[in-house]
């Protein structure tokens, strides 16, 4: 035991290249393009979201809102990058990263088709601590505002990244191939699943908003499920991002500045784009076939970094969170504040319970309204917890 102290106190993670990013803007990248109903409809598809406001036209025209809008969960995928970019730059060798957490603050203006918005970020710091998953370990910031086209402030987004050391990841074997083989259900299992995937959308397909006033703490958000996530559900959330369908994203670097995205954003040696070969191939930057996001489908690439087997996105989970809250809350409630920390990824073959509960009513809140605190928590088919999260949510009063 007193071996393996010494040789952990010796590992260091070599942050110098690191150091000269932090407050400065960073990852200059925009879309080319306005979104359109089909990007939000394939969106809500993706992260099993069937609230029809969001892909039923004739539903959404009749609603308050007019047409089809976009839930806020969207956001994410009208950036470059997932959100995490901004917390990821500048060289940390043998390192790979994944998403740790998300915090979004909102300002009412919603998504709409033919929206395009609008990105400025910067590299926000770092932390170091040790893990049980890697030994010493980089928490990285990134800050995102949005602003659309008319200038309108949408929301802002902290992300946080973890760089990780592969090698010792490896040794510890935290994720390892053995205790990953994915479950296979039964008929039955499967059946469950979804009877109760089918009561969630049930319990307020119409958009019902509870009365702040009725909101008591303690009540509890019907229960969700999400999955069985497989190498397919991996493969239709990435392409779901806009930024990974071909040519929809222009670097924009003002002249004199250095962008570090384009020389090194974090990822393992065998997971990184090849910027110069997409000019030709597409495929050699689009994250799946070639990229960062190719871990996720590809299990001996995920097996390489330490994870595993083939494994699902932070984003996705961040989004399931405020999905799920504002299902609830329905078509008069509106999340002003999210916060989620990642704490395992949805792992190939496994299911995602999503339970919610709410835990304070705030008269005064900062945002110039009652709101009302909602706690999630995400776990596995054996009760492991892979998220938690909270949420700020007004509702009608």
């Amino acid at each position: 035991m007193a071996d393996m102290d010494v040789q952990d106190s010796m590992l260091t993670l070599d942050t110098s290249d690191v150091d000269q990013w932090v407050g400065k803007p960073v990852i200059f990248a925009e879309m080319w393009d306005a979104c359109n109903a089909t990007d939000i409809r394939r969106w809500v598809q993706t992260m099993d979201y069937p609230n029809p406001i969001h892909w039923d036209e004739n539903f959404a025209r009749a609603s308050r809102f007019g047409g089809i809008v976009a839930p806020q969960s969207f956001t994410v995928a009208m950036d470059y990058g997932h959100g995490c970019h901004p917390a990821c730059v500048g060289k940390v060798p043998g390192t790979h990263l994944i998403f740790a957490g998300e915090e979004w603050w909102f300002y009412g203006t919603p998504v709409r088709p033919g929206d395009k918005l609008v990105q400025s970020r910067r590299f926000d710091g770092y932390s170091i601590a040790d893990t049980s998953f890697a030994g010493p370990t980089m928490f990285a910031r990134g800050d995102t505002i949005h602003r659309n086209q008319h200038g309108a402030l949408v929301a802002k987004e902290q992300a946080t990244a973890i760089r990780y050391l592969v090698d010792e990841a490896n040794k510890r074997g935290v994720y390892a191939k053995e205790k990953r083989s994915p479950r296979r259900w039964s008929k039955a299992e499967l059946a469950d699943i979804q009877r109760a995937r089918h009561d969630w959308i049930l319990s307020n397909r119409d958009g019902h908003s509870p009365a702040y006033a009725d909101v008591k703490v303690g009540d509890r958000l019907p229960r969700r499920v999400i999955g069985p996530h497989s190498v397919v559900s991996f493969a239709n959330e990435c392409r779901a991002h806009r930024q990974n369908i071909w040519g929809t994203w222009a670097w924009n670097v003002p002249d004199g500045v250095h962008d570090p995205a384009k020389e090194d954003a974090g990822f393992g040696a065998d997971m990184s784009y090849d910027h110069e070969a997409r000019k030709i191939d597409p495929r050699m930057g689009d994250g799946l076939y070639h990229g960062p996001s190719s871990g996720h489908i590809n299990a001996e690439k995920a097996e390489n970094v330490g994870m595993g087997g083939a494994y699902g996105y932070g984003a996705s989970m961040n989004a399931w969170h405020l999905d799920t809250v504002a299902y609830w809350a329905g078509h008069g409630g509106y999340v002003w504040h999210s916060k989620t920390q990642f704490r395992s990824p949805a792992f190939e073959g496994d299911v995602t319970w999503v339970d919610g509960e709410v835990v304070e009513k705030i008269d005064r809140s900062p945002f110039g309204m009652p709101v009302v605190k909602v706690r999630t928590v995400m776990t596995t088919q054996d009760g492991e917890e892979i998220l938690k999260g909270t949420a700020q949510v007004e509702l009608p009063y």
